[in-house]
């Protein structure tokens, strides 16, 4: 299956000065399959082994493969968008570089795309990930799910980051200046018809995930917060349903007076008191948390400051 067309394959890279090699060598072989004409754009994340030395070797032997390096750790997200913005090919591969994604299914995705589809996601049979990373990723998309307005912007744990985008995604997608971003969440806004190839998810090439708990919850918050608004009228609503039961109890308690004298007790005012402050202080900092995202976008700073690049 040989084309004409030009493939681009972006590769965040992040603590993988022992898979860059291997990454490289697995792409060109599956890749050469569909087209000779395509480029690697390994994007390095500031990070903080040897991995831009071995990015560097590669870009020495091959003119195909380009490197990206930026000036200090922006994560993820931020370097796939400054992989696809430095991309050229009519289509672009967007993958992880520990190789959990295999490069084997780069045909499968190709000939989806080939019949039409301007976004092809994958989706993993299942997650190659201990069982307690597995069930935090449950838990964070059934809250996204739950709190997103848009239900096509609906997500899952077995869909990740491993996709296809035609040129015409690509070039709207580099459009969006969100400076909190998720790239699914993002791809699914433009609202492009996507379809799916079920692969599946490989071990890690060697090393652990840099995403450790507390990274994840921040991302979480993130995705969330980016999203949707929904969190603020939750919370809106909450309030007016406990300002109603106030005053369904406040009437309680004259009748009560009326009928029977009493002298109410300080452990119900005391729980009262601690239930409604603590309400009001997660108000505020779900509040607080919409007017942060406002202050950072309001900045209008770029997404990533690039240091050097290679082949490019």
């Amino acid at each position: 299956m040989q084309n004409n067309c030009k493939i681009s394959i972006v590769s965040p890279v992040y603590k993988a000065e022992k898979i860059v090699d291997e990454l490289v060598r697995r792409i060109k072989f599956e890749i050469e399959k569909i087209t000779p004409d395509f480029e690697i754009i390994l994007v390095e994340d500031g990070s903080p082994d040897n991995s831009w030395s071995r990015i560097e070797a590669n870009c020495q032997k091959d003119s195909r493969v380009k490197g990206v390096k930026l000036s200090r750790n922006f994560g993820q997200h931020f370097s796939i968008s400054a992989g696809l913005e430095a991309s050229v090919g009519d289509y672009v591969i967007v993958m992880d570089c520990d190789l959990q994604d295999d490069p084997v299914y780069f045909s499968q995705m190709f000939l989806k795309a080939q019949k039409g589809a301007k976004i092809v996601y994958t989706f993993k049979k299942e997650r190659k990930h201990g069982f307690f990373k597995n069930l935090k990723a449950k838990w964070f998309y059934t809250i996204f799910n739950f709190l997103v307005d848009n239900k096509t912007n609906k997500a899952s744990e077995n869909v990740g980051s491993y996709s296809l985008l035609s040129r015409e995604v690509v070039d709207e997608y580099i459009r969006l200046n969100d400076y909190k971003r998720h790239y699914l969440m993002l791809l699914r806004w433009l609202g492009y018809r996507g379809v799916y190839v079920e692969i599946e998810h490989q071990k890690r090439f060697e090393g652990k995930s840099s995403y450790h708990f507390k990274k994840l919850i921040i991302h979480a918050i993130d995705g969330i917060t980016s999203q949707s608004d929904k969190l603020l009228r939750l919370m809106a609503g909450f309030g007016f349903f406990m300002s109603f039961i106030s005053l369904i109890v406040a009437l309680f308690v004259i009748i009560r007076y009326l009928i029977s004298p009493f002298k109410a007790g300080w452990a119900s005012i005391i729980v009262l008191i601690l239930f409604v402050g603590g309400l009001t202080i997660l108000s505020i900092g779900i509040c607080g948390i919409y007017i942060g995202r406002i202050f950072e976008q309001t900045k209008n700073r770029p997404l990533y400051i690039i240091d050097k690049k290679l082949n490019l």
